[in-house]
Formats: C-alpha cells, sequence, structure tokens
C-alpha cells in the first residue's frame, strides 16, 4: 500500500472523524475504522483515492452514491451517516458492520442448506426492495457486498455503482459499471440496468449459495459476461440433486435473459421466495429466451465460487474497478462469443484465488466488422463472433413446442387453482390480541373484520376468543374472516358481609349473583365463633360472576394455657367456652394435687363448642413435699425471694393496680422446684 493512502490514519477529519485503521482498499477507495468523537461511535469511513479525486466525474459519483443510500431506510441497508472532503480526501461516513462477508462464508461452507441461503436472499431482497422503492438500483450484487453481521443481521453494503432510476440512462456511452459474474445479459448487450438487473444478480447469487459455485466461469471477465447473454443458468440441482425443484424455479424466474420474465423488483421476487417456503407453486416458468440448442452446461466440478476474502466491513469492496464493455457499433443488441482480452492478458488484485469476473473492472471493448471469416474484429485483431443463429424451421418447431408446453402448464395451474390454489386455510389467532390477530390474518391474504365482542372468564379482555370462520376452515383467498374480542368477565359487586354470622353471609353473597366457596375459621380474641371475620374480595370490589368468594368465620377464642393451675381454673374457663373437660390422673407428677401438668389440644389452638380438651392433673404425691411460705402481704419482690429460698419456683400475675401479693398458688406444701404462681395488686 503506498503512503498516499495511509496517511490518513491518525488524522481527525474535519474535526470529527479519528482514523484508527484500514479495514479494506477497493480500485477506487480506501475503508478505514474510524471514531465519531463527536457522537461518540465507531463508523466506517470510505475515502476515495487521491488519485481518482482529481476526476470531477468520479467525484460526483462517490457523493452521488452518499446522496442514493443516504435516503434508504432500511435494517438490511449499511446506513450512511455522513459524507463531506477537506482538502483531497472526499469521504463518506457509514455504519461499521462486524462480522464476515457472504463470499468469507461460501469461502469457508462451500456451499450452504436451503434454509441459510433462503433467510440470507430474503434479507438482501429486502434491503434491494428499499432501495427499488426509492428509485434506487445497486447494479452490483455480489456475495462480497453482503455483509453478515452478529447474529442474524444482513446488510447490502456497497452502492458506490448505483443510480437513480431516473437517471439510469445518463450514464457515459460505451461503458457498463458492474461485475461480469452477476451482469445481467441487458447490461452487457446494451448498457441496460434497471430493478430487474440487481433481480438477476440476486438469482445468481441464490444459485451461488445454493451449489457452492457461480453459474457461469471463463479465463477472462468477458468470457463470463458472455456466457451470460448466450448462456441460460443451469439448474442448482444439476450440481447439486439434493435440491428441490421450487428452489430451480427461484433460480429461473429471476435469471430469466429476458427482462420481461423476471420479477419487476426485488419486492416482487421477495414475494416468491415467501410464497415458496409457505408451500405455495410458482407460476410457470417459459424460457422462450433459449434458443434451440443452446441449453447451457452447468459449471465444469471443482469450480471455485468464491474470490479472495474480502474484508467483513461496509467496505468498498466492490470499488475494485470496472467492467466497461462497448456498445455493439451496429446497435443490434446482441453479443456474440467473447473475444480476447484488450491490451493482453488480464490483471486481477494480488491474493489470486478469485474467478474471472467476479470482480469489478473497466475494460474497453471496441468492434470493427470486415473481415472474411464472417465476424468481427476487435482493435487489435481478436475474432468476435457472431452469436448461433438457428434454423428458421427449427425456431418455428421450437415454438410450438413452447406453446404447447405453455398451453399445458395453464391447463394445470387452472385446474390446480380452481381445485385448491385460490384456497387458503383459517390460521389460529385465539388468545392473540386483537391488532396482532389481524395482522396475521391480513398476512395470510385473509381480511380480518372484529365482531361484536363476548365475555369471557378463561380469555383475557382485548384478547380473541374465536373466528368466524374458525381456526383451520377452508376459505377463499381474501375471504372475510370474523374476529370475536373478549370483554373480560362478568363483574358483581361484592356486598359488605364482614360481622354477619356464617348463615347470613353466605344468603347475602348469594343474593349478589356471586358463588361462595367453603369458608375456613379463623380463631380470634374479640370476635364471637360463627361470625365473619373477613372476606376474599373485600367488600364493593368488582368481582367475576363465577370466581367464588371465601368467607373467613370465627372460631371463637384460642384455648388456654392451663399447665400449672389448678383443675378448677380450667374447668370454669371451660364452661365459660361451651368445651368438656376429660381430667386423667397423673400418678408421677410430684405438683399438688389437682394442679394441671399437661393438656391436648395444645394452647393456642382453635377450639369449638363441644369438643373435648384432655388435661393431665397431678394426684398430689407427698414425696418430698415441704411447706410453702406464706406470702400474703409481701411485696412482690420479698414474696420471690421467699419463695426461691424455699425451693420454689415463682410466677408472677399482675394485677391492674397495686403493689402486694394478695394470694399465691398452691398453697400448703409442694415438691422443690414447684412453680408457685403469685397475685400482686392492693392488700
Amino acid at each position: 500500500m503506498d503512503a498516499t493512502l495511509s496517511t490518513p490514519i491518525g488524522q481527525l477529519l474535519d474535526g470529527r472523524y479519528l482514523v484508527e485503521s484500514q479495514l479494506a482498499r477497493g480500485g477506487m477507495a480506501t475503508v478505514y475504522l474510524a471514531r465519531d468523537v463527536r457522537l461518540e461511535r465507531t463508523v466506517a469511513l470510505k475515502i476515495a483515492h487521491p488519485e481518482l479525486a482529481r476526476d470531477r466525474e468520479f467525484v460526483d459519483r462517490f457523493i452521488g452514491e452518499a446522496r442514493a443510500v443516504a435516503r434508504l431506510s432500511s435494517p438490511n441497508v449499511v446506513a450512511v451517516f455522513d459524507q463531506g472532503s477537506t482538502g483531497d480526501l472526499h469521504y463518506i461516513a457509514m455504519e461499521y458492520v462486524p462480522g464476515p462477508t457472504l463470499r468469507e462464508l461460501l469461502a469457508a461452507r462451500g456451499r450452504l442448506s436451503p434454509r441459510e441461503a433462503l433467510d440470507i436472499i430474503e434479507r438482501v431482497l429486502a434491503g434491494l426492495a428499499a432501495a427499488h422503492d426509492a428509485g434506487v438500483i445497486h447494479r452490483d450484487v455480489k456475495p462480497e457486498n453482503v455483509l453478515l453481521g452478529n447474529g442474524t443481521a444482513v446488510k447490502v453494503a456497497d452502492f458506490g455503482l448505483a443510480r437513480a432510476a431516473s437517471g439510469i440512462r445518463h450514464t457515459r456511452s460505451g461503458l457498463l459499471i458492474g461485475t461480469a459474474a452477476y451482469l445481467a445479459p441487458e447490461q452487457v448487450t446494451s448498457n441496460a440496468a434497471d430493478q430487474r438487473s440487481d433481480v438477476y444478480a440476486a438469482g445468481v447469487l441464490l444459485f451461488e449459495m445454493l451449489t457452492g459455485q457461480q453459474p457461469h466461469t471463463g479465463d477472462t471477465p468477458l468470457a463470463v459476461a458472455y456466457k451470460h447473454v448466450n448462456s441460460v443458468v443451469p439448474a442448482a440441482s444439476s450440481v447439486n440433486p439434493d435440491l428441490p425443484p421450487a428452489l430451480d424455479a427461484l433460480v429461473a424466474i429471476a435469471t430469466s435473459r429476458d427482462p420481461e420474465l423476471r420479477p419487476a423488483d426485488a419486492r416482487h421476487y421477495l414475494h416468491a421466495i415467501k410464497e415458496v417456503r409457505r408451500g405455495m407453486p410458482l407460476p410457470a416458468v417459459t424460457r422462450r429466451d433459449l434458443p434451440v440448442g443452446a441449453a447451457s452446461q452447468p459449471p465444469p466440478d471443482g469450480t471455485a465460487a468464491n474470490g479472495a476474502a474480502t474484508a467483513s466491513r461496509p467496505a468498498g469492496s466492490t470499488q475494485d474497478g470496472a467492467v466497461a464493455l462497448a456498445d455493439r457499433a451496429d446497435g443490434a443488441g446482441t453479443v456474440a462469443a467473447p473475444p480476447a482480452y484488450y491490451g493482453g492478458t488480464a490483471q486481477y488484485p494480488p491474493g489470486g484465488g478469485v474467478p474471472p469476473g467476479n470482480h469489478t473492472m473497466v475494460v474497453p471493448v471496441g468492434e470493427e466488422p470486415g473481415y472474411p471469416d464472417g465476424g468481427y474484429r476487435g482493435r487489435r485483431g481478436q475474432p468476435v463472433y457472431r452469436p448461433y443463429a438457428e434454423p428458421r424451421l427449427q425456431r418455428w418447431l421450437f415454438s410450438r413446442r413452447i406453446l404447447i408446453v405453455i398451453a399445458v402448464l395453464v391447463a394445470g395451474g387452472l385446474a390446480w387453482w380452481l381445485a385448491l390454489g385460490r384456497y387458503t386455510t383459517v390460521p389460529s389467532v385465539a388468545g392473540m390480541t386483537v391488532s396482532t390477530a389481524r395482522g396475521d390474518l391480513a398476512n395470510s391474504g385473509l381480511h380480518p373484520v372484529t365482531g361484536r365482542g363476548a365475555n369471557s372468564y378463561t380469555v383475557p379482555a382485548g384478547q380473541v376468543i374465536s373466528t368466524d370462520p374458525a381456526a383451520g376452515s377452508r376459505i377463499g383467498h381474501g375471504g372475510t374472516v370474523v374476529l370475536v374480542p373478549s370483554l373480560g368477565p362478568v363483574l358483581v359487586t361484592m356486598p359488605p358481609v364482614t360481622g354477619l354470622s356464617l348463615d347470613q353471609a353466605e344468603n347475602a353473597v348469594t343474593a349478589a349473583g356471586l358463588k361462595y366457596s367453603e369458608p375456613t375459621s379463623q380463631t380470634s380474641t374479640s370476635i364471637p365463633a360463627g361470625v365473619v371475620i373477613s372476606t376474599n374480595p373485600t367488600a364493593y370490589t368488582h368481582w367475576p360472576k363465577d370466581k367464588p368468594v371465601q368467607l373467613v368465620v370465627s372460631s371463637g377464642q384460642p384455648l388456654p394455657n392451663f399447665v400449672g393451675q389448678q383443675i378448677s381454673v380450667a374447668q370454669a374457663e371451660a364452661a365459660a367456652g361451651g368445651y368438656i373437660i376429660n381430667a386423667v390422673t397423673d400418678n408421677t407428677s410430684t405438683q399438688p394435687a389437682g394442679t394441671v401438668t399437661g393438656q391436648s389440644p395444645a394452647p393456642g389452638s382453635q377450639i369449638t363448642s363441644g369438643e373435648v380438651v384432655t388435661l393431665q392433673v397431678s394426684s398430689g404425691s407427698q414425696a418430698g413435699q415441704v411447706a410453702i411460705p406464706d406470702v400474703t402481704g409481701m411485696t412482690e419482690s420479698d414474696a420471690e425471694s421467699a419463695l426461691q429460698a424455699a425451693g420454689f419456683n415463682v410466677q408472677v400475675d399482675l394485677g391492674i393496680f397495686g403493689q402486694r401479693v394478695t394470694s399465691y398458688s398452691p398453697t400448703g406444701e409442694a415438691a422443690p422446684g414447684t412453680t408457685i404462681t403469685i397475685m400482686v395488686g392492693y392488700f
């Protein structure tokens, strides 16, 4: 690389772009990795070669590239951020796309699976469709200009050869810019290029992804270009027999030598690919551009389809030059067999391995008639032969044969359409939002209509309950499908029932139109048994009519702790609470007679009226018992000291007022370690 091109590295262009390193170099420009210091983002900076920057026409084309692509808005097109000039440097700031090019992927993999190839070509066509909608033609679609970013990103790069469709006829006469391996026949014969030329290149690109090789190869770029004129692109299955006929059809409709037989633009071709992926048949492909006996042969086995690896950036990879093929002097619009390369052997970029016709070059070609062999001669005397012409009778028979084939195909297509083709099935959209369901139905070629809503206890409001016709039903293309949206459940206001008895609460819930489930009980120290404590939902809440209401009912006060108390106290509590005491003698306890030593259920348990509570009651064994000091009238602290000195444990039961012991329990004698409960209050 010369010093001139490396000069920008380390420079800050226009006070904004800091050039960091070189990514790729082409025949017209070099692409650098740069940092936009103003917006703090990484960009790819395409800088025109200084020696070309002195050509006013080239500069205009270079600037026109930025203007053409800047109008495009597509996730599948490398975005142009800025264009400017500083001194002799003219640059374009573009989106930086990390990752390999499609050329590098093909070089590593050879060929791709049908699913991978269709996934990539769909995204390529989506980018070209955005360009065609804006009136921009790429004119140099090839694997080097397809960038595969991180994840599933596929972006079309380098619209350096693009022209606005309105100005395409203003291209300089006698020059055609493009890459020979992907040139459409009309670009070679008449310098004409439109959206269908990009479709042709996309078809060649699909063929190469499916087979791992290009359809036409030759010793020179011109040889490749002329093969596109005189030979059809072979069926991909002739190279890879595992491919289905539908893929052959997709390649064929895009690579017809007659532009009128191709899809009108990238969007139409993209639609055809999507139809095939959905299982829809394509219209019959009539190759009426084929002369009798001129069926092309598949490329020789082992022909490499991948060229030298290019930088995986939105680089000027197509700017390796341009192929400029001269029009026929007689304007006949036909092209003969390829003449020798003008000026001797073609010189390809360093590195080798790139099939002829895979680079963009500038090759002037001229022809002079008058040689006795019936052909033409180039400017240096190389023979240029006329295309093969069939005898008139043979052409007549061939044309009739084509008509018969067309008639059969039309009849078969019509029968299929009447029986199956005009119908489709209603997709399942239940559970989707109405807007999403409408979009899915529209994408399936149906006419969605939102009908009257219905209440549903299972489908949330705003989602689709069902369709009319039902999902899976047969319906004609463009037929009307009525969506039934959910209005949600019927809601009822929950009445206030807290504080009512269970029977009253259940009657109130039923009267409001709601259901109730089995009530649950909960102990309460303040709410009597059988009274509703709480509800779910709370009062005045809007509640679905079919969803049961939960009632929580008080079971009364929790079971007290009787352990350490006299049986008489427990019996009094049981009488007040409505439950029954079952006293069981405990002969092993050293507690005073009548003292409760255990209970079941445990303290704090829920207890209902009539339930039996079992208490273990000490029989009052006298062995080892000592007298309990009389602490009546003592202060709390004196009483505790006296009892503890006698070997007893002390439990204090404080009254509301007072500071002296009013009573204690048990009295008399007890075994050491017995707990004595003292009552403190006014004496």
